[in-house]
């Protein structure tokens, strides 16, 4: 079988075992088989997991499918006893889900051949699965029968009719022969021919060497087309002919370019000549020998426009004029467009118009018609104005911007309207390129900036000062006219100099001057000059542009003198004992200012010290006063000036000075900065040194809010000395300050040395400070607290502090730098300063003020209130039992600080079933809750407050006692109907009696019931309550006042047992029905009499299905069956439709007779020339009749179109609508526009037809009933 050849559209073949191919006997292969088989599956990943050997593919696919049709029969049970028993649905929804995921995900795992589906296919197979199965579990209704009934109507769609017999609607309603015939009116048309009718422009130059022109043909067909030519250099004229082959052939070609034009439509031939002139279509002949219309028009065929640039040199410098040439050759008027670049930024654009040098050229004035040349004969025609002329424009303009710039022709246009674009040619391809003229089109310029010079920092009010041999450079500033720097590049610079002797006095030069010049590459540093003189500048001039000389421009240069010193001495004495004390010396200098003056001090045989002098003037004194005793040498060695900048030595004996020098008696504070900072009450030192002999003696003053106290030291042996005040008892700022010092000598020599001295006002304090008012805080339980101090004195102050509540705790020290400082406190208690230090001075602590109460928050508590509904039992509250599904709350307050976070554990031990618990969270924005209790499930309830946290504290199970409420709740009582769903049937006649419907009730005897009896057409129901049932099975009798003919639904409302309890059936929930019926009746649903062929006729039906209705039709007494209360026939041909008489299936025996009668009337229908397509060809100005014939009942309105004669393969379009009335059944109309004529609505006086409606996008019936 595996060899049998398949279709390539076949199912695979289903992998077979392979068969051992050695030499071995069968029973070596049977022996073998279970280790090949396993050895097999190890090589072969895709091989299926039961394998072929044991069990072949095609068993393996049945048994999945007896498996899968299982697990349907099995799905199918769950309906029905979820239809039955109202079961949980979605329960069996997430079981049958999970196990059609599990076979579907599992089937290729056992990679059964023709069974191993895609991830993506197998995904789709369980969505398909889980949407079947919400339907059926959640009971989803699918209306398959209107499914059904609407895919067959797409293939089968037949109705009764009243004749009893199946015919398809849309024969009945869409009956095309109903308006029949159309007439068709054609217009001859009056042909005509035209030369170049859109007006083109032709030219012709070295690369087009010829053109088409195009001669219009309109609605004739020429043999014979005359040309005149007449040539632009010659004046002279000749006739071009077109004979009929030709012309047959340009018709040919006109054709093939234009296939898809509309015959109606005019063609062209493109005629081709190869010679400019005038052309002008002179004669034109058709196939009847008779000339055809034309309309004047002329042609001009020119030599096409040209342009180019006549160019110069392109190295310009600003300010200079361009001065360049445009050569135009075409025939005027012309226009000619050029663009203007500037550094590569488009600069805009001009366009330039040259009229033609005569005034009497057509093409310079507005024409009225296309004549070009008079309509008479053609000889002796002056066509001059039409040559191409050339014309030479010089275009001259300021180069005011350095940089590039660049002139380029865009376009040139002559008078025709001939454009030759430049721009587009030179973005063309190499295709298209060669169409540029060989002469340039573009002048380019390269504009340069001017050179500018002129001197910096020097001039004849400022000259160069040069120390003597030394040269300088020439302090040049290039730039240039339109920037700061000048243009890179060599620049050539001259002057004239004129030496120092023979400058004149007014600092200008003789007649007779040296002329120089030098050149100043990028890269060199300038001109050095060494000579003294007068130098000016005279020009400056770049590579290519010469330039101009800026003030300043002339610059004097000298050579100073050298500088040099000179002193004279003067001993300082001292006063008191004569002896010298310094020198004072006057320097007299000469130079350029300023002056640096280098000199040593040397004392005694000790090291050398360098000092140095600068000054600004010409001369000045240098004081030279020691501050120790002993022998000073000074040395003046260097000088230098502003000119000779380099230290100039000074060798001179004259400049050396020696003396010997006692200082005066001398005293300074060694330490008096910063100011002295005490304690009120405590005396301060200050380290003095002492200068002269000793023993001194020291004269100061202490000064205090303006009194001076004067005080002295004696017989002082040290010169390092330590003053002690006495104790300063009153507070603020102290001035010490030496007055006087006396040495050996006994001069008494003034001092001026004072020291500050700040002795605090008062010791430093300290005191707890005030929170919201008070020294007592209210904080959260082992949470840190900040306590408030203020402290008075100097920073950083030290503290000491204990918990009075911890008595056996140590004192506790903290520094502190703010006077608002604030110490932190994790215990709740009473906080007492004991001692204060500040920066300098111990202090007190303020005893009114020195201690700080901490209290913690009350963690958070919650209470139940006892009361009628709740108590307390064995430590547990019990709450008042409630029915299932009541709503009940239990109150609970909270001690603490809002709001309350509460988690409670929910137990609940139902009636039946396992016990479930569940945790449950709220809050409380105050210190009342209410707690929604569980009613929802009958059993026994236990609510546990396990977790309480509040705005101050988390949850500490810790210090939380849990609080526990139990509550018992009741099961509702049920109420059902035996046999939901049966109808109990009742008739309208019997008195009493009838069949009793058997309740089962399930709850707490006794119960209380409620029933409502509600009649299909009424809003009202009736109530019947029923009290005291003490069994759980009732028949219930409904009184036969409550009941009227038709279907009544009854439906179980309220049920109520022993212990309160109230269950309110929902409304869809399982009820029976009651029919009280009577003889059927038969309704029309319309209560109109006459119908339209294509109508429906409906009626209602009441009674008991299946109906038997009797009619007559067309004089025919007929029998319908109706298994539904409505009876539908369709008016298939027009007659009287008359209904007799009705039965029902309860009813069979006994006929409801009846009459109702419809008159059923024929469609209208209309016919245009007799019912044919008539065509009819008139001229312009005649008329045609239209004949219509009409059916049905007069008077008849209908509308007629003309619509567009369209060419093959083209839709026509409406032109025109008209509505018109006939009271006969015949009309005639005339008309003489051309079209299309034919009916698309027609009515009478009982129905109308619209092929429009049919055609339409509404899908409405044709036929329609007038009123």
């Amino acid at each position: 079988m595996n060899g049998t050849p398949r279709l390539r559209s076949a199912y695979p073949s289903s992998p077979q075992a392979k068969k051992e191919q050695n030499g071995a006997g069968s029973g070596a292969s049977l022996s073998q088989a279970p280790l090949s088989t396993l050895s097999t599956r190890q090589q072969d990943p895709e091989a299926p997991l039961i394998p072929l050997s044991l069990v072949d593919g095609p068993s393996q696919r049945l048994y999945i499918a007896f498996f899968y049709l299982g697990l349907t029969v099995w799905r199918l049970c769950d309906y029905y006893g979820l239809v039955s028993d109202e079961t949980d649905s979605l329960w069996l929804f997430m079981k049958w889900v999970a196990i059609d995921s599990i076979f579907l995900y599992g089937l290729p795992g056992l990679k059964v051949p023709w069974l191993q589906w895609s991830s993506t296919s197998t995904t789709m197979l369980f969505i398909a699965h889980a949407i079947f199965d919400a339907v059926l579990m959640f009971r989803i209704p699918i209306p398959l029968e209107a499914w059904l009934i609407a895919f067959t109507r797409i293939f089968y769609d037949r109705e009764l009719a009243v004749s009893e017999r199946r015919v398809k609607p849309a024969n009945v309603l869409h009956n095309s022969s109903l308006i029949l015939g159309k007439q068709i009116i054609h217009i001859l048309p009056e042909g005509s021919a035209t030369l170049n009718s859109n007006q083109t422009a032709f030219c012709i130059d070295n690369f087009t060497t010829s053109v088409i022109l195009p001669i219009q043909i309109n609605q004739t067909n020429p043999i014979l087309i005359e040309l005149l030519r007449v040539d632009l250099g010659t004046n002279l004229n000749e006739t071009l002919t077109i004979q009929a082959k030709e012309i047959r052939r340009l018709k040919k070609q006109a054709q093939k370019l234009h296939s898809d034009r509309d015959h109606a439509s005019p063609s062209y031939l493109q005629y081709p000549v190869k010679q400019t002139g005038l052309y002008r279509l002179q004669r034109v002949v058709d196939e009847s020998k008779l000339e055809v219309q034309r309309r004047l028009s002329d042609t001009l065929v020119v030599q096409c426009p040209s342009a180019h640039m006549r160019t110069v040199p392109e190295t310009k410098c600003i300010g200079d004029l361009s001065n360049f040439y445009l050569q135009i050759d075409a025939t005027p008027p012309v226009n000619i467009k050029y663009s203007k670049l500037i550094n590569g930024q488009e600069s805009g654009h001009a366009v330039l118009s040259i009229p033609p040098k005569s005034q009497l050229s057509p093409l310079a004035r507005q024409r009225s018609s296309g004549a070009l040349i008079g309509r008479e004969a053609v000889t002796n025609v002056d066509v001059s104005w039409a040559r191409s002329q050339s014309t030479r424009i010089s275009l001259n303009e300021s180069l005011g911007i350095s940089g590039t710039w660049q002139y380029t022709v865009d376009e040139v246009q002559d008078g025709c309207g001939n454009v030759v674009n430049y721009a587009d040619l030179r973005l063309a391809g190499a295709h298209r390129r060669h169409l540029l003229n060989k002469e340039p089109l573009e002048q380019r310029f390269s504009v340069h900036e001017r050179p500018r010079v002129a001197l910096r920092g020097c001039d004849s009010q400022h000259p160069l000062r040069v120390p003597k041999g030394k040269s300088i450079q020439l302090p040049i500033q290039l730039s240039s006219t339109g920037r700061d720097n000048a243009e890179k590049g060599t620049h050539r610079v001259s002057y004239i100099f004129t030496p120092s002797a023979n400058v004149l006095p007014n600092q200008e030069h003789p007649e007779a001057v040296t002329h120089e010049e030098f050149v100043v590459e990028p890269d060199t540093a300038g001109h050095e000059v060494s000579e003294p003189g007068l130098y000016t500048l005279q020009s400056v001039e770049s590579v290519s542009c010469a330039g101009e000389v800026l003030e300043p421009s002339s610059c004097l240069l000298s050579n100073p003198p050298e500088p040099s010193l000179s002193i004279e001495t003067q001993v300082i004495p001292d006063r008191c004992a004569g002896n010298s004390v310094g020198l004072l010396v006057d320097l007299d200098l000469t130079g350029t200012p300023p002056f640096r003056l280098s000199y040593i001090v040397r004392r005694g045989g000790g090291p050398v010290t360098p000092q140095v002098e600068e000054t600004n003037l010409m001369h000045t004194q240098l004081e030279l006063r020691p501050v120790h005793s002993g022998h000073y040498t000074y040395e003046f060695q260097h000088i230098s000036d502003a000119v000779y900048r380099e230290p100039r030595s000074l060798r001179d004996p004259r400049l050396v000075l020696e003396q010997d020098v006692k200082p005066p008696a001398s005293a300074r504070f060694l330490d008096a900065h910063p100011a002295r900072k005490t304690c009120i009450g405590e005396p301060v030192s200050l380290g003095i040194q002492l200068l002269g002999e000793p023993p001194w003696r020291l004269d100061y003053e202490l000064v205090h809010h303006g009194r001076r106290q004067k005080r002295k030291r004696d017989a002082i042996e040290s010169s390092m000395y330590t003053l002690v005040t006495e104790e300063l008892k009153v507070g603020g700022e102290y001035s010490l300050a030496l007055t006087a010092v006396t040495d050996k000598s006994g001069c008494k020599v003034s001092v001026e040395q004072e020291a500050k001295i700040a002795v605090a006002l008062q010791r430093p304090k300290a005191s707890f400070g005030l929170i919201e008012g008070q020294r007592t805080i209210l904080a959260l339980e082992d949470k840190k607290v900040r306590l408030p101090l203020r402290l008075q004195g100097e920073s950083p102050w030290t503290i000491q502090y204990r918990n009075l509540d911890h008595a056996g705790d140590a004192l506790k020290i903290k520094m502190l730098r703010s006077t608002n400082d604030e110490i932190e406190v994790q215990d709740a208690g009473t906080y007492e300063l004991v001692h204060v230090d500040d920066a300098t001075c111990p202090g007190n602590v303020d005893a009114a003020s020195n201690r700080f109460t901490v209290h913690w928050i009350p963690r958070p508590e919650v209470q139940v209130s006892e009361s009628a509904a709740i108590e307390l039992l064995q430590g547990n509250y019990v709450k008042k039992g409630v029915c299932e599904g009541d709503e009940d709350a239990v109150e609970i307050s909270f001690t603490g600080t809002p709001p309350f976070d509460v988690e409670y554990i929910h137990n609940v031990k139902p009636e039946r079933g396992s016990q479930s618990t569940s945790t449950k969270k709220f809050t409380a924005g105050i210190n009342l809750a209410s707690v929604r209790m569980e009613t929802t499930e009958a059993g026994s309830h236990q609510y546990t407050i396990s977790k309480l946290s509040d705005l101050s504290y988390n949850h500490n199970p810790r210090k939380f006692s849990p609080v526990t409420i139990e509550q018992r709740v009741h099961t509702k009582p049920t109420a059902t109907f035996v046999q939901g769903g049966k109808t109990y049937r009742y008739c309208k006649e019997e008195e009493a009696g009838g069949e009793n419907v058997p309740i089962s009730l399930q709850g707490h005897p006794p119960f209380y019931l409620e029933v409502e009896i509600r009649h299909h057409s009424s809003s009202k129901p009736e109530l019947i309550t029923i009290p005291n049932i003490e069994t759980h099975q009732y028949n219930l009798h409904i009184p036969h006042r409550l009941l009227a003919l038709g279907t009544h639904a009854v439906r179980i409302r309220k049920v109520r047992d022993a212990h309160g309890c109230q269950h309110r059936l929902d409304q869809y929930a399982p009820h029976v029905q009651v029919n009280v019926a009577e003889v059927p009746g038969i309704t029309a649903q319309e209560s109109r009499t006459d119908y339209c062929v294509g109508d429906r006729i409906s009626y209602t039906l009441s009674g008991s299905p299946p109906f038997n209705v009797f009619y007559t039709f067309q004089g025919q007494e007929r029998k319908a069956s109706a298994s539904t209360t409505n009876f539908r026939r369709l008016a298939e041909t027009p007659g009287d439709f008359t209904i007799t008489a009705i039965t029902d299936q309860r009813s069979a025996d006994c006929k409801a007779h009846t009459a109702i009668t419809k008159v059923i009337h024929e469609m209208p229908s209309v016919r245009v020339s007799k019912g044919r397509t008539a065509t009819v060809d008139i001229h312009e100005g005649g008329e045609a009749e239209i004949l219509f014939e009409f059916g049905g009942t007069p008077p008849f309105e209908f509308t007629y179109t003309r619509s567009s004669n369209p060419p093959r393969g083209k839709k026509s379009q409406i032109l025109d609508t008209k509505s018109d009335i006939s009271y006969e059944y015949t009309k005639s109309v005339l008309a003489s526009d051309e079209g299309i004529y034919e009916v698309v609505s027609i009515k009478d006086r009982f129905c109308a037809f619209s092929t429009q409606r049919v055609h339409g996008k509404s899908g409405a019936s044709a036929a329609k009933l007038l009123t």
